[in-house]
């Protein structure tokens, strides 16, 4: 049977705010900056704690991913805080289009939702693949070109403060600067400028290059490259703070950028195509979303 649940709709930019999930903390400030930009009025969770997963396995089978665990307990401990007018209140979930819980548990969230009482609420997919028909939020030209400037900004930010912080002569100096350019990029982004491709090329080496100021002294240190599975990879809720404890512990942090996984989405349809068959054009799509 099918499920009756609250959709998002267009009229809701106005009335609604939106929360979203702390994945990748650096990129999805930008992110939440281009929303805004849009006319959406929003919130990056940062609620973490064991509470958070407490939360997540009343509503969510523990055989059930990790990530999708975290995230739904991440919403539903937000809900339960009394902050939010839960009548006013949206949440909003990527969905990459593959065959894991990324694409399937928007369903999982809406489930829970209902059983913990929050079945007013409605959840927003941000896909680029056409899953949720009637999400009501509609991904625009625009939307995507600030998405990809925020991802591009977001990794450069954050190599450069892993590149710093571990060398730094005066403690803070890389979290300030870091802080720096995050608040000017948002400004920025809402503001309607700095996401075209000229300007972000632009940005890239003046922001390169105020690190270049912070005094350091390269010592050798063991560089610890974090690998895995996207969400535990560069959330610190999902990866209990592994970043700041590899810090502590004298190491240089290395993440991989966030655009690769995006390339790697970009680039799976035509993979398929060619794999079990599809048109010239489904076969050749992804070169020119590369």
């Amino acid at each position: 049977m099918e499920m009756n649940y609250p959709k998002f709709t267009p009229e809701m930019k106005k009335t609604h705010k939106i929360l979203i999930p702390s994945m990748a903390p650096i990129q999805f400030r930008i992110l939440a900056a281009a929303m805004e930009n849009q006319g959406y009025t929003c919130e990056l969770l940062g609620n973490c704690g064991s509470q958070v997963a407490e939360n997540g396995l009343k509503y969510v089978h523990n055989d059930t991913c990790y990530p999708a665990l975290l995230v739904i307990g991440q919403f539903l401990d937000a809900l339960d805080s009394g902050k939010y007018d839960l009548d006013h209140t949206a949440l909003i979930i990527t969905q990459t289009g593959g065959g894991c819980r990324a694409s399937n548990y928007i369903h999982l969230l809406r489930k829970a939702l209902e059983r913990a009482g929050y079945g007013q609420v409605p959840v927003a997919s941000l896909n680029f693949s056409g899953l949720e028909k009637d999400s009501g939020f509609p991904m625009t030209l625009l939307l995507m070109r600030q998405l990809m400037a925020a991802i591009y900004y977001g990794d450069l930010l954050a190599t450069l403060r892993a590149q710093t912080v571990p060398y730094e002569l005066n403690r803070g100096d890389g979290d300030a600067m870091l802080e720096k350019w995050l608040t000017y990029i948002c400004e920025s982004i809402r503001a309607g400028k700095g996401y075209t491709n000229r300007e972000v090329r632009a940005l890239m080496p003046k922001i390169a290059a105020d690190f270049t100021t912070i005094p350091v002294r390269r010592t050798p240190k063991v560089k610890v490259g974090v690998v895995g599975e996207i969400y535990v990879k560069y959330s610190p809720l999902g990866n209990n703070d592994l970043e700041k404890f590899l810090e502590s512990q004298d190491c240089e942090v290395n993440l991989p950028g966030l655009m690769g996984f995006v390339q790697y989405c970009a680039y799976n349809p035509s993979e398929t195509a060619r794999l079990y068959g599809g048109s010239f054009f489904e076969k050749h799509i992804s070169d020119v979303v590369l």
